[in-house]
């Protein structure tokens, strides 16, 4: 092959290699920025538990509350015909404040009436149970490192309640608005942690 033709080969390989290639962009110490697989499965290996809990309060608990919470029907259906499994959910209900306790400067609670059952909502600083992290839906064997899924709970908890209003007991027999994480066990609905609350007007 003369000299001519190996140069117009090598020019078109070049070229068919140029053509193939994807520009990728550089962060700021020059290394490649690679595009997230949107199909990848979302990976949390370096994260500690409380940037998982800021990282994924707004979509796995807020949007997913917005979408998927039960009314107090819905709730008590549900109570019913899930008695012998345990189940966390979202429940969203107005309803009137029976009383507010702060007596316990870690673990703050009001009581509501739902469908004739007084329901102990937690309000923190301490929320005990897993009733939030369970109800996004996050499972065991979404993380390699099982500590993180132990201590979510505790991070979810305390990002509910950097989110509260104050509520004290001037809001006691008062009508609000709550959207709540919920952990039904034996028909019965325990562990509640309020995510949201917003008073009725009066």
């Amino acid at each position: 092959m003369s000299l001519t033709r190996w140069g117009a080969a090598l020019v078109g390989c070049a070229t068919l290699l140029l053509t193939a290639c994807t520009v990728v962009d550089l962060d700021a110490n020059g290394k490649p920025i690679i595009p997230a697989d949107p199909n990848a499965k979302a990976s949390f290996d370096n994260q500690t538990p409380q940037q998982i809990a800021q990282q994924t309060w707004q979509t796995r608990v807020i949007d997913a509350a917005n979408k998927q919470a039960l009314d107090a029907n819905a709730l008590s259906a549900k109570m019913k015909s899930s008695s012998s499994t345990t189940q966390s959910v979202f429940v969203r209900l107005t309803s009137k404040i029976e009383s507010v306790d702060v007596s316990n400067e870690r673990e703050h609670k009001l009581v509501i009436n739902v469908n004739g059952q007084p329901l102990k909502v937690q309000l923190g600083p301490v929320i005990n149970g897993n009733a939030i992290r369970d109800a996004t839906g996050f499972k065991f064997e979404d993380f390699t490192n099982q500590v993180q899924f132990a201590q979510l709970s505790r991070a979810y908890a305390r990002e509910a309640v950097k989110h509260q209003p104050n509520v004290d007991p001037g809001w006691a027999g008062k009508t609000a608005t709550m959207t709540l994480a919920v952990t039904l066990n034996g028909g019965k609905a325990e562990d509640a942690a309020l995510l949201e609350i917003k008073p009725e007007a009066q």
